[in-house]
């Protein structure tokens, strides 16, 4: 059996040839790591988290480091889904031949439906991941994503506008993380990625202030891990759709733990801001490591600690 054979999985009915996938926001719109490897030795990457209209933004700074990792409050930065459509994924498609996932945000029902329904007729998009972590405008800003009934909404509005896979991407700050993952299988939803960013904070000892204008931000890297397993074994364990699971991943050992965990396939996130070809050095180290664990193939794995 060759290697490529050994490290397959299928998500959401479209085959990956491993289950490496650089997370939105930390690969830009990919054309841009291309550079540096060739990106069709991904799995696939999830791209810049798009909106309807471009933003520029939050205020500087936005980034602050912590012990095993960062906080970041860039605020959705995106040239806008049409500047997407016509000048990004054409880039894209000169070095990247796989199927792409797409990464949509939105601030109402409605502005999610628009974007997908753009994002729908590009053929180079195999999967939409829908961002529900982002402030719900009309709402009182609390996110889409910490309540089943809004999460379920966002689910069913995108449904009806594509044809393609919907995997709903979900906020980790609830309570009650299976409660909506539920509510967005219930809703239609084909797969649910997790987890996004935990909310974080760093004040600057001097000044005695936030160091992130922001104030808080996204935190993010190795600290997470153990959260991030904890959420996808349950997830996992209480839905009947293929689940991504991210957060904090930076080795081969723990794409492996993330999928004995129950995830389908494994996002990368702040392991490529440290090193561009993070995504790279784990899909190469991946055999030997199965070796070490005695795992013929990936996808035998795949939720192994529920047994």
């Amino acid at each position: 059996m060759g290697e490529i054979n050994r490290l397959s999985t299928t998500l959401c009915g479209i085959e990956l040839e491993n289950p490496i996938i650089p997370a939105s926001g930390t690969f830009g719109f990919g054309y841009e790591f291309a550079e540096y490897y060739d990106i069709n030795k991904l799995g696939t990457f999830s791209f810049k988290g798009t909106t309807k209209d471009p933003r520029f933004g939050n205020p500087t700074p936005r980034i602050a480091e912590c012990e095993r990792g960062m906080i970041n409050a860039v605020g959705l930065q995106n040239p806008g889904v049409d500047a997407v459509i016509e000048k990004e994924l054409p880039k894209l498609k000169e070095v990247f031949h796989k199927p792409v996932m797409a990464n949509v945000s939105g601030f109402g029902v409605e502005e999610y439906a628009y974007t997908c329904q753009r994002i729908n007729d590009c053929d180079q998009v195999g999967w939409i991941e829908v961002n529900v972590s982002c402030p719900n405008v009309h709402g009182g800003g609390m996110s889409f994503g910490t309540d089943p009934k809004a999460a379920a909404e966002v689910t069913k509005a995108v449904k009806a506008v594509t044809t393609k896979p919907v995997i709903i991407k979900l906020s980790p700050n609830v309570t009650d993380i299976v409660s909506i993952a539920k509510a967005c299988e219930d809703a239609g939803a084909d797969g649910i990625s997790l987890i996004n960013t935990l909310l974080g904070m760093r004040i600057n000892l001097k000044t005695g202030k936030p160091v992130i204008a922001n104030k808080m931000g996204g935190f993010s890297g190795p600290a997470i891990f153990p959260v991030a397993v904890r959420m996808v074994y349950q997830v996992s364990n209480a839905v009947n759709i293929p689940v991504v699971g991210m957060g904090g991943v930076s080795t081969a050992e723990d794409v492996i733990e993330m999928m004995m965990a129950g995830a389908t396939a494994v996002e990368v996130g702040a392991a490529n801001l440290i090193n561009p070809c993070a995504c790279l050095d784990i899909i190469e180290s991946l055999p030997s490591v199965m070796d070490k664990y005695g795992i013929d193939n990936l996808s035998s794995i795949i939720g192994k600690s529920h047994e």
